[in-house]
């Protein structure tokens, strides 16, 4: 009777009982924990790494590795420290040829990596392979051009001017193999609608791989718009390699609509009768390619070819 009663005044409200019973139950969890934590443990740890290489000389076409799943050995104390991210170690991975590594099995990096863990012990490498794609940087100057394919204009405005770009050519770096499959051209894309105003903005020199350095990054592209008219006129056709269609009479010329500033309009006049059209016939699109038009007009519509068989 006496027992119960002595508990039942142990969970009475007192802030004395309390705080000893708080102070029990803390010193408890505290001894239980540098316990648990003194004690040998062995677990998966994904550690960061980094790739040793000359970056002046070389260049990573795609995403290398950036980490390794390890399973390691080691206490408490030390494995806590790693799961919570306090001093996690980089591990480094030297290539001394770097274009001729295309793939690393993960368990012969384990005398490489062992040394750089401090007392962690590696029991095996959980990652399979680590795959990487480096190769030789290299620099090429690229000419830059504008396409104007998604600029509209206001009613009777159009381009009165020839495109500036500043400037007209772009320096890349980077992986050879990503160099060499690039356009001699880069196109500049570039979206206004509405067009009622001379055109001035800097435009980003867009390229699909990230491991492609710019130089510059924008290009500055100008034009003039203003007050313009449609004009037609039958332009002179040249035919390449007729030859081949034999059977084929070529017409003398084709039919064209431009887009030409009023104040030029005289001189359209006087140049429309130089302008010429190259049709290969050779080629796959079979489309003809103007090889003279004045650069302050612009084409708009250009009427099929009407093809006469010979008898």
């Amino acid at each position: 009777m006496n027992l119960l009663k002595a508990i039942v005044n142990l969970f009475r409200f007192d802030r004395t009982n309390w705080r000893a019973v708080l102070l029990c139950l803390l010193t408890a969890v505290v001894f239980w924990l540098f316990n648990a934590l003194n004690k040998k443990y062995s677990t998966n740890v994904k550690f960061p790494i980094r790739f040793e290489y000359d970056e002046s000389l070389f260049s990573p076409i795609e995403n290398l590795p950036h980490q390794i799943n390890v399973n390691v050995n080691g206490t408490g104390w030390e494995l806590f420290r790693d799961f919570v991210g306090f001093k996690l170690p980089e591990l480094t991975i030297p290539l001394e040829r770097p274009t001729e590594v295309k793939k690393i099995v993960a368990s012969s990096l384990t005398p490489m990596l062992a040394p750089q863990l401090g007392k962690l012990q590696i029991n095996y490498i959980v990652t399979d392979t680590l795959r990487v794609q480096i190769d030789e940087t290299d620099t090429h100057r690229f000419r830059l051009y504008v396409d104007l394919t998604n600029v509209n204009f206001e009613k009777d405005f159009g381009r009165t001017s020839p495109v500036v770009i500043l400037p007209d050519s772009v320096e890349l770096s980077g992986p050879k193999s990503i160099l060499l499959n690039l356009p001699d051209s880069i196109k500049l894309n570039i979206t206004a609608n509405r067009l009622d105003q001379n055109f001035e903005d800097d435009i980003e020199i867009n390229i699909e791989s990230p491991y492609i350095k710019r130089n510059p990054p924008l290009a500055n592209v100008i034009f003039e718009v203003g007050d313009v008219r449609e004009m037609k006129c039958a332009v002179k056709l040249l035919v390449k390699n007729p030859q081949v269609v034999s059977s084929i009479s070529w017409p003398d010329s084709i039919t064209c609509t431009f887009s030409v500033p009023v104040k030029r309009l005289e001189e359209f006049g006087r140049s429309k009768k130089e302008m010429l059209l190259l049709l290969d016939v050779k080629s796959e699109t079979n489309m003809p390619k103007f090889l003279k038009m004045p650069n302050f007009i612009e084409l708009i519509k250009m009427d099929s070819i009407k093809i006469i068989s010979n008898p």
